[in-house]
């Protein structure tokens, strides 16, 4: 990997990104919707800086106009791929995942986030005809593209909305086509091969009360990767992942810009998948299985899955995280080698299984298990929350209870619990939330797409 000529915003490599400094606070979307809790959901920022006497604490809370959004997934207005922007990364657009509302933050006083403008469902359908929004990544051009989940009444099928990444009004329709192209869920995108590759989840009307069974066998959840030309904004070519990749969430190229490989989790089947190119087209293969474990009074045939739920690739490309849900344990690999990752560190909170190891600071046993992650730009630390969405948190956890903790790198390049890091955010002021997705200030291992 080289330098790139870089004036904008972000980073000019990952090799940049990797010498940041430590960062001293992270973001992270939390929610009421599902814990009978009538409160807007808010943004909170969190202290990491462990010389602080607040360290391990909520700081400040930014709590949305609405009631009911769900606060899921969100991004940035710029990153490193707007290298020869003026536009200052000083914004973030954190949509409601239920309500179909974008929710314009000011971060210009990083600690101090204010609404800036609201872009209500209504203008979002009017405006490109979908809802659902999910991933949220800048892009050259001045522009925003998110990714929606389904058409303005929550069927399929979704696709791309744009927005101008200066007033953030909505532009329409990334896609030029859909190409027969149904179910959506996350993206990443490499300009320097013109590609932008989608995931798969399910139309919101599916999985919006609850995951049935039976809407898999029924095709309505998704095994499919699409691979998109960047500038003619087409279709290029589907890869079925077959039973192996069974719900394909969470994408994760590596972050090398001459890379024409990364790794995508499928959630139902609990399989890690590496995508490439090896002859001129896109395949892949499963690189690790995590197997169904038996589980007295679980109602499904063949075990309880792991149900992969987040990954996380490091800046540097050689460790790849990720969460079992329902297992309850968050695993290490070190992906030196993409063909053949080695568990390197595995840990246990909450879950089903009955593993959990708990944390010293927390005053019960876990509930829920590990479920998103984010990796400090320098690959020492390990983010973690447990809140996978309202329906399914309380379809499978029932009574789930929100905290969050870390990882640190040791000595030996594995991965362990910082025993001072915990919070249980059934003690926050205003009730009992959940967490959710967490971002670093500074921009982050799920953010930074470089030129």
């Amino acid at each position: 990997m080289t330098e790139h000529e870089h004036s904008g915003p972000g980073f000019a490599s990952p090799e940049e990104a990797l010498r940041q400094p430590p960062e001293q606070f992270v973001y992270v979307a939390c929610l009421y919707e599902g814990t009978g809790i009538s409160q807007p959901d808010f943004l909170a920022v969190v202290d990491t800086d462990p010389e602080s006497s607040s360290y391990s604490q909520v700081i400040e809370r930014l709590s949305m106009p609405n009631v009911g959004d769900e606060l899921h997934h969100f991004g940035w207005n710029a990153c490193s791929s707007a290298c020869h922007s003026d536009i200052a990364r000083d914004t973030l657009i954190i949509p409601g995942f239920r309500s179909s509302r974008l929710h314009i933050v000011d971060v210009s006083e990083p600690r101090r986030p204010r609404i800036r403008k609201v872009v209500e469902a209504e203008d979002l359908a009017r405006g490109c005809g979908y809802s659902g929004p999910h991933t949220v990544h800048c892009m050259p051009g001045g522009i925003v593209t998110v990714s929606m989940l389904g058409d303005r009444d929550g069927n399929a099928p979704g696709g791309f909305a744009v927005l101008d990444a200066r007033d953030f009004s909505v532009l329409g329709r990334w896609e030029e086509q859909q190409d027969e192209q149904q179910l959506m869920y996350d993206f990443w995108y490499q300009p320097r091969h013109n590609t932008l590759v989608s995931s798969e989840w399910a139309a919101p009307n599916t999985f919006k009360d609850g995951f049935d069974p039976a809407d898999v066998a029924a095709g309505k959840y998704g095994r499919q990767l699409h691979f998109w030309d960047l500038e003619r904004k087409v279709k290029t070519q589907t890869l079925d992942l077959g039973d192996e990749g069974l719900i394909p969430l969470e994408i994760r190229w590596q972050h090398d810009p001459e890379s024409l490989q990364g790794f995508v989790g499928a959630t139902l089947s609990s399989n890690i998948l590496r995508f490439h190119k090896p002859n001129g087209s896109w395949a892949s293969e499963n690189v690790i299985d995590v197997a169904n474990e038996e589980l007295e009074g679980w109602p499904l045939p063949g075990g309880v899955p792991g149900l992969i739920t987040d990954i996380v690739l490091s800046m540097d490309d050689r460790d790849l995280f990720f969460s079992n849900w329902l297992h309850g344990d968050l695993r290490h690999y070190d992906v030196s080698d993409p063909t053949n990752p080695q568990l390197r560190s595995q840990v246990w909170l909450g879950g089903l299984l009955g593993r959990d190891g708990g944390h010293p600071k927390a005053e019960r046993p876990l509930t829920g298990g590990p479920q998103m992650l984010q990796c400090s730009l320098d690959g020492e630390r390990v983010y973690v929350t447990n809140s996978l969405y309202s329906t399914w948190d309380n379809q499978f956890y029932p009574g789930l209870e929100g905290w969050m903790t870390k990882l640190d790198r040791q000595a030996d390049g594995t991965y362990s619990l910082d025993p001072n890091f915990f919070i249980d955010f059934t003690k926050l002021s205003g009730g009992a939330a959940r967490p959710h997705e967490i971002h670093l200030p500074a921009g982050d291992c799920t953010t930074e797409i470089f030129p």
